[in-house]
């Protein structure tokens, strides 16, 4: 029998059928349902919920009190916040049950994505590659890339750059330059990009 390459605590509970990459660790009373694909390096804090069928990538930190439910597919590098919620029905009624994978609406987090402790994230809308969802802000269309939200409804307040700050007014010439990185953006057609890579190479 081989060695199991990642880490369940005691009490946590990880059904068959699932795959979980190398080095990843699942804490305190959580829980990985039949299906659920996790990629290497992970971390699920206390109360985690793994939803079947769910797909998350490598290098994920899910925060305490996170249910990721199916429909929902995480990308690389993504961070959830504690408490933050996903939905996956748009109209639930207990009287009239909608039950399956027909009827829940897909969300997809992008790569490097941030969401914020008690932000919701509300199902059929995606979250574009390196966006950051200010904590308690709920999430109803669709995030693009790059972009800081805030408030209820969530709006876009602001850009942040690949590397977690915020990006600051773009000077005379557009370009907006991130103070950790050095890097620089710029805003074409209503997307923030980045100038020091290319964009539509794989990340």
């Amino acid at each position: 029998m081989s060695e199991q390459k990642y880490f369940t605590h005691e009490s946590a509970y990880v059904d068959d059928n699932v795959e979980i990459g190398e080095g990843t660790k699942i804490w305190h009373y959580s829980h990985v349902q039949s299906g659920a694909r996790i990629g290497k390096k992970c971390v699920f804090g206390q109360n985690v919920n793994v939803a079947n069928n769910v797909k998350i990538g490598n290098f994920c930190k899910v925060q305490n009190n996170v249910s990721i439910y199916e429909g929902v597919e995480l990308e690389d590098y993504v961070f959830c916040g504690p408490s933050m919620v996903f939905t996956n029905i748009s109209e639930p009624r207990c009287e009239f049950p909608q039950v399956g994978a027909a009827y829940y609406l897909k969300t997809v987090v992008g790569y490097g994505a941030s969401i914020g402790a008690n932000a919701t994230i509300v199902c059929g809308h995606n979250i574009g590659r390196f966006a950051f969802i200010a904590a308690g802000a709920v999430v109803a269309k669709d995030v693009p890339q790059y972009a800081l939200m805030a408030g209820v409804p969530a709006k876009r307040i602001g850009w942040m750059g690949r590397h977690g700050a915020k990006l600051p007014q773009p000077d005379e010439a557009g370009i907006m330059v991130c103070p950790k990185s050095g890097w620089k953006y710029t805003v074409k057609d209503g997307v923030c990009v980045c100038l020091d890579w290319d964009e539509g190479k794989a990340v």
